[in-house]
């Protein structure tokens, strides 16, 4: 039984396809059309479905649409109907003067989701779709956006039971939710309805300070390490805890209380600091509230998270910090993205009855490429190369004499973090390394880059570090490793690792153990493959032209090395 996943409703279109209960592939649109976040998350734009990332996935399983049992989309606008929900003769779109103009179009887009991919694929991409209609064969499920971001959560998880808290902007109407998973179903405890979010005071926050939001909030993250807390007790004034999962939100009205917000491009002050640490702080606090009741409401000892705000990984580390869970599971593409692999996860063991669930023990669900495509691609483009006899030594050398090298391996991560198939590696031995990188990414000079460790190294170079394999926390950099590692180790004395096992990547393990025997040091810099503006590469094709359009040293693309002229 195959079951197809969407996520199109708001940004990060992404596509997930499961077979009984097992994950066969899972990508974000982004990587195939080269537009950020696949689409701006503005109502116009929810007919948009990711064509390329469907065509992918079901070409991975080597089937058509008509032969997948059921598809589902992580969206549900009969929440936003009402009475009218249930009503047979509602019409598309709906009428203005009960409803919003936008509201309308945003709902018509989503209602007319089945029809759109029947009839809206890109010519190139016809032929996987051909044969559909719009009432199957398959059958269609609209999943609630927050079900579908706890099934994520829990259902890819390695636990059996587990607490389940969602933290995100908006779904339909819930904006943190609570559950209780056990075997392969799904408890909802509550949740938080808007206009209350605390994932959209964040949003809100990163653009005054001139960033984009539902895109940029990593960035004011990482500028909050420089800032002070000092309007901590101003946004307390906003976020009103209630004691029992619940919160509100006054009017946050940023410009009366903090003066005029920050253009983008405009130079970036103490206020701007403060402020973005602020935030942080409440963020955070915040979610230490909200966990503590839902330990005690699930009494369970674990917690999986998911939802845009679970990929602030100083948050989660706070929270990991706190010990109200013994331990504490994200899922690798946490954000809207990740309820593609959500909604079908949930749909197919509701489908098959199942009381056991899939374990994601890796990211790699994206597309790959062996060494005969690759080599046919570069003969092809007739780039000089050389087939290296031993990719991770050769490839040690280049970053032991600090070279920077762009890392195409394997399958292409699901999620927003480069994990060690679409990297730029570089050594974290010379303290210059991190604004060389950011030059070369063309990135803001404040933020940082982040640590890979081999993992049973990690607690010698970090300190109680644990295994990370998905970048989701940070961890103190050991006193005494500062001065060998100085490229890594953000202005708070941080690091956001990863750390990696030879099971879940041979090759980037191998590169790792071949780096420490030139250097004595298990750590390499790994950030994604890209540059600014642009996703994460995707195809060999992606990888040359990033290669050839900056300063990277050196590529490493499978078995093959491309070096620039000295």
């Amino acid at each position: 039984m195959y079951t197809l996943g969407i996520n199109a409703a708001f940004h990060d279109p992404a596509a997930c396809l499961v077979r009984d209960g097992d994950v066969i592939a899972a990508a974000e649109e982004e990587r195939f059309t080269k537009i950020k976040h696949g689409k701006r998350p503005v109502p116009f734009s929810a007919w948009e479905l990711p064509f390329h990332a469907i065509d992918f996935c079901l070409g991975r399983a080597g089937i058509t649409l008509p032969e997948v049992d059921h598809v589902a989309y992580s969206f549900d606008p009969r929440q936003l109907l009402g009475d009218r929900a249930n009503d047979a003769t509602t019409s598309i779109p709906l009428h203005p003067e009960s409803d919003p103009a936008w509201d309308n179009l945003f709902l018509s887009h989503v209602y007319n989701a089945p029809r759109q991919l029947v009839d809206g694929p890109p010519l190139h991409l016809a032929e996987r779709f051909r044969g559909a209609k719009q009432d199957g064969p398959y059958r269609w499920h609209n999943v609630d956006h927050h079900a579908a971001h706890a099934a994520s959560a829990f259902l890819a998880s390695p636990y059996e039971s587990a607490a389940v808290l969602c933290l995100d902007g908006r779904g339909e109407l819930a904006t943190t939710s609570y559950w209780r998973g056990n075997g392969a179903a799904l408890e909802s405890l509550g949740r938080v309805e808007l206009p209350h979010s605390i994932g959209l005071l964040y949003e809100e926050i990163t653009d005054y300070l001139g960033f984009l939001r539902s895109s940029d909030e990593y960035k004011v993250m990482a500028l909050a390490s420089y800032g002070r807390p000092t309007h901590v007790d101003d946004l307390r004034q906003i976020v009103h805890l209630k004691g029992d999962g619940q919160y509100t939100l006054a009017d946050p009205r940023l410009v009366q209380r903090f003066g005029p917000a920050r253009r983008r491009g405009e130079p970036l002050t103490q206020r701007h600091y403060d402020l973005a640490r602020s935030l942080q702080c409440v963020l955070e606090e915040t979610t230490v509230v909200l966990a503590a009741w839902l330990r005690e409401r699930s009494r369970e000892r674990v917690l999986c998270m998911a939802g845009g705000v679970a990929l602030n990984c100083v948050m989660n580390s706070r929270l990991r910090d706190r010990g109200i869970f013994d331990e504490i599971w994200v899922q690798p593409a946490a954000g809207d993205a990740g309820t593609a692999l959500g909604a079908a996860l949930l749909v197919d063991a509701q489908a098959r009855c199942a009381t056991t669930h899939y374990q994601m023990s890796h990211a790699y669900l994206g597309p790959s490429y062996d060494d005969d495509a690759i080599q046919s691609f570069l003969d092809w483009s007739k780039i000089p190369y050389r087939r290296l006899d031993d990719v991770a030594d050769a490839t040690a050398e280049i970053l032991a004499r600090n070279g920077i090298v762009g890392w195409f391996q394997g399958g292409m991560e699901f999620g927003p973090r480069a994990l060690g198939a679409r990297s730029i590696l570089a050594s974290p031995i010379d303290g210059a390394m991190q604004a060389r990188l950011n030059d070369l990414k063309d990135r803001e000079d404040f933020r940082p880059v982040a640590p890979v460790v081999i993992e049973e190294e990690a607690g010698e170079w970090f300190v109680d570090a644990h295994v990370a394999p998905y970048m989701l926390f940070v961890f103190d950099v050991r006193p005494e490793r500062a001065e060998q590692i100085p490229a890594v180790r953000h202005v708070d004395g941080t690091a956001r690792v990863q750390t990696i096992n030879r099971g879940q990547h041979p090759r980037y393990y191998d590169l790792l153990q071949a780096f420490k025997r030139r250097t004595g040091v298990p750590v390499l810099i790994n950030t994604s493959f890209n540059t600014r503006g642009e996703p994460i590469v995707c195809t060999p094709r992606d990888a040359v032209e990033s290669f050839w359009t900056s300063p990277l040293d050196a590529l490493v693309i499978g078995s093959f090395l491309v070096e620039k002229p000295r």
